[in-house]
């Protein structure tokens, strides 16, 4: 990668920010307040608000997009708009930034992202440090705070917090809309496949709320992450690179075959019950991968009961294709 230039055009000048949210109140105006010292080309999309939300942007001078709920709602949908809208009103942006309404953005991740892109131009998504805001509220928070803390240098994929080059946006014809989950791992493998790279730089970017405090909400959350992984599967499983496919294999295989199995088999004779102890024995593994403090046995012992929301997650998305049904969004909060 080359030597850092000096600072070219200010960053304002072409970078705009794209937000989406819904029902996300204060978190919202903070996410805006956070990045208008540093960029003051600002789209909000909204997504059928009810308190508030569009007013309180408006008020801080964003421009505001409304979805038209009657048709099909996606998070990628959503992204979509708001590109379109910003880039109609400032089409001599070089550089976007997207990021949900419920994140606040580092004061110097705007800088610090298009510097990045501007000397890399082989790199044309940058992304950064996720950290949840409150991890210690619920386990829960932890979860998603270790989740986001993926491995720093070139990536295959981002999460919903990155700046990427117009260029390549355009290029690739942005977000698929139709995906309900899952759309950023989705545009990554379309820009990979033009030859472009991914960048997750050791350098802070967004405080994000994640807000669960209640077990039905992370296990929507898992719903929703089994239905990204099938579908992620399913489109591009077969190609070199087995997209999912690991993960799917092992949801089936915890979730469904394995205990499947045993229960059968048990019925047989009440000796194979003990096979039921590979699920402790899992969780012992795990645990003793990520280390040998007390959250990595929370963290084993729900990764694996995760597989079962995801099972669900995973059936609803082949229900949807042997039914020739598409499935509405899986909310959380």
């Amino acid at each position: 990668m080359e030597e850092e230039p000096a600072r070219g055009p200010d960053v304002s000048d072409n970078i705009g920010v794209v937000i989406i949210g819904r029902n996300e109140g204060e978190r919202l105006l903070n996410c805006i307040q956070s990045l208008q010292s540093d960029c003051n080309k600002l789209v909000y999309v909204d997504s059928n608000s009810t308190d508030g939300s569009v007013e309180a942007a408006r008020k801080l001078g964003v421009e505001v997009v409304e979805l038209d709920m009657s048709v099909r709602f996606t998070a990628a949908r959503a992204r979509n708009a708001g590109y379109k809208h910003l880039t109609t009103l400032y089409p001599a942006l070089e550089y976007v930034q997207f990021v949900d309404g419920d994140c606040r953005v580092d004061k110097n991740w705007i800088e610090t992202a298009e510097h990045f892109l501007r000397v890399n131009p082989d790199f044309v998504v940058a992304c950064g440090r996720r950290r949840e805001i409150f991890p210690d509220r619920s386990i829960y928070n932890k979860l998603c705070d270790f989740e986001w803390n993926t491995p720093v240098g070139e990536a295959k994929a981002c999460g919903g917090d990155f700046m990427i080059a117009v260029k390549a946006f355009d290029q690739v014809g942005g977000f698929n809309p139709s995906l309900i989950a899952g759309e950023e791992p989705e545009l990554c493998i379309r820009l990979r496949r033009q030859g472009y790279k991914i960048m997750r730089l050791d350098a802070e970017m967004t405080l994000h709320d994640a807000n669960i405090t209640k077990f039905g909400q992370w296990w929507k959350r898992n719903v929703r992450a089994g239905f990204a992984f099938a579908e992620g599967a399913y489109l591009y499983g077969r190609d070199t690179e087995k997209y999912r496919v690991q993960e799917v294999r092992r949801i089936w295989i915890w979730a469904l075959l394995l205990p499947l199995c045993l229960l059968v088999l048990s019925v047989l004779h009440p000796v194979f019950a003990l096979g039921f102890l590979l699920y402790p024995l899992q969780v012992f593994r795990l645990a003793f991968r990520q280390g040998k403090d007390r959250f990595a046995w929370q963290y084993a012992f729900f990764n694996l009961l995760g597989k079962f929301p995801e099972l669900q997650g995973s059936l609803r998305f082949w229900a949807g294709i042997l039914f020739r049904a598409k499935s509405g969004i899986i909310e959380y909060k």
